[in-house]
């Protein structure tokens, strides 16, 4: 069961947000399971029910939440159907284990969502990961990938593969490489993206094109975003879609979702970054991200280079089969 919070009090750095989004990123929920909630009475801001699911946030704002019986059973089942879900381990050692995570599930709580998760499941079959790691909410975790993602994540067995781990992805020695289909065609087979990436409004991250602040009057305005590099290859072309082989250099919050949105080529499936003009009428929908991290490589504590991979999964290929 989801235990929603009473209150939550809005400060500076939510300011002007939409209400759902922010829900939604607060709570590990739905967008539309929000608006449902919202529909029903169970959400207020500042004592009164609110007019829009989009309505904006200032500071200061009290969003109180009210549990009711229909939400708590349909969460029941939620949870009844995430114990359910069996997480494939590719590879098992004293020192990690590498899975592959399902879409939909996620990968760790969040604050605000008392859920099943990734995490729970392993620590049922391997609770010595419970200790490990320096959150007690992300035991052995040391990378993430979104709730809507599938695809291997390496997790800590162990205090030394922990710390191993860590360094690695903080020198970014660890390759990551991901299946995606986008919207349109690329100009060049095979390019680099290096927009740097900041905290947007609505729950949102911004692509920021490189510029030369020197040619800017006012440079203290400037607040520049972070690093980010992704590298693509077009591996083929379906119809109207490109099917793409992506490095990421750099994890950044949503990194692949944000750059192939501002390069006019979101992903297929993805409602937060999306562009409405070129989803048609009669297009087949996809109730999760065409987003697969299918390769990982890492050293483990012998410094010995570690190499797994997973297939797209069976419902990512039958959609790509029904663009064909």
């Amino acid at each position: 069961m989801i235990v929603l919070p009473k209150k939550i009090k809005i400060t500076s750095e939510q300011t002007g947000q939409r209400l759902d989004v922010f829900l939604t990123n607060e709570l590990g929920i739905t967008r539309s399971q929000i608006q449902k909630m919202i529909k029903k009475g169970m959400i207020f801001v500042n004592n009164v029910s609110p007019k829009k699911f989009g309505e904006k946030l200032f500071l200061g704002d009290v969003i109180s939440l009210v549990e009711k019986k229909s939400v708590t059973k349909k969460k029941i089942s939620l949870k009844n159907k995430t114990q359910k879900v069996k997480i494939k381990i590719i590879k098992e050692t004293p020192d990690y284990l590498v899975v592959n995570k399902p879409a939909g599930l996620l990968v760790h709580k969040t604050e605000a969502a008392e859920q099943n998760t990734l995490a729970d499941l392993l620590m049922e079959q391997f609770p010595e990961i419970k200790d490990v790691g320096e959150n007690f909410k992300r035991p052995g975790i040391v990378h993430r990938l979104d709730r809507e993602t599938s695809g291997l994540l390496v997790i800590a067995r162990n205090a030394k593969m922990f710390k191993n781990l860590k360094e690695q992805f903080k020198n970014r020695e660890v390759e990551k490489e991901y299946y995606v289909l986008v919207y349109g065609h690329f100009a060049n087979q095979h390019g680099l993206i290096d927009f740097e990436i900041d905290r947007g409004q609505g729950g949102r991250m911004v692509a920021r094109p490189k510029i030369d602040k020197l040619k800017l009057k006012n440079i203290g305005k400037i607040q520049p975003g972070k690093e980010a590099l992704t590298e693509y290859w077009v591996e083929r072309e379906i119809g109207r879609f490109s099917l793409l082989r992506v490095r990421i250099y750099t994890g950044r919050m949503h990194q692949i979702r944000v750059h192939m949105f501002a390069m006019n080529h979101p992903v297929v499936g993805d409602t937060l970054y999306q562009n409405l003009k070129l989803i048609k009428k009669n297009e087949k929908k996809l109730d999760r991200l065409f987003l697969h991290a299918h390769k990982l490589v890492f050293r483990d504590l012998n410094q010995k280079e570690i190499e797994c991979k997973s297939p797209l999964p069976k419902e990512l290929l039958n959609y790509l089969e029904n663009l064909e």
